[in-house]
């Protein structure tokens, strides 16, 4: 029996994804979070095969935990389930060490199917981002402005971008105004950019905007 964990700030996210478990003969839902910080503190408690992590988190968001959990527990399994496209933050999320990346957009057999095999340590990916993924070795791996920024300076692109003001953000991810300014002033610096037209502008060139 496989033991899976869910972390999701929804509960109404959490309680379909118990639901969507519940009916395969293999697993069971054997923990679940709110936030990063309650999946850290959980994690040194108790042991899961797979954890299903979102990404967009109140607090320590899921990339921020992601990477915890690889330090402290490297053989878990961890398979991101997120409202984004692949193409904000897939390959970001697998260089982070997810074993898999699904959108909540995706059909319950495709989520069970990823759950077994990321459970017997192979990755799973869509054929979209395998495409993606084998496009970007094939450029020999140029990197994008974008990637150059940390993971919380990339999100407060993407809500700029959305049309979220500074106020908006802080309050969406629990953090001060201030250090979503911070935030936003390296991203303009590290980019080569002055106000938010130009981040909008392109995050929609790149494709990165939902």
């Amino acid at each position: 029996m496989l033991r899976v964990f869910i972390a999701d700030d929804h509960a109404i996210v959490r309680e379909g994804l118990k639901q969507i478990l519940a009916e395969t003969s293999d697993m069971v839902v054997a923990g679940e979070a709110a936030n990063g910080r309650e999946v850290l503190d959980q994690m040194r408690e108790d042991d899961w095969d797979v954890i299903l992590l979102d990404i967009s988190m109140p607090g320590r968001d899921g990339l921020d935990a992601l990477k915890q959990l690889k330090h402290e527990k490297p053989g878990v399994p961890v398979l991101i389930l997120s409202m984004y496209p692949e193409e904000q933050y897939a390959v970001r999320a697998l260089r982070a060490g997810a074993s898999g990346y699904l959108t909540k957009e995706s059909a319950p057999e495709e989520l069970v199917a990823a759950i077994r095999k990321v459970s017997q340590g192979g990755e799973y990916v869509s054929i979209s981002l395998g495409e993606r993924l084998a496009s970007y070795v094939k450029r020999g791996g140029e990197r994008a402005l974008h990637e150059m920024l940390s993971d919380r300076e990339y999100e407060v692109m993407l809500m700029i971008a959305s049309g979220k003001t500074v106020k908006e953000i802080a309050g969406d991810l629990s953090l001060s105004a201030k250090t979503i300014s911070t935030n936003r002033a390296r991203l303009l610096k590290k980019m080569g950019m002055k106000n938010n037209a130009e981040i909008t502008y392109y995050a929609i060139k790149k494709g990165l905007t939902a």
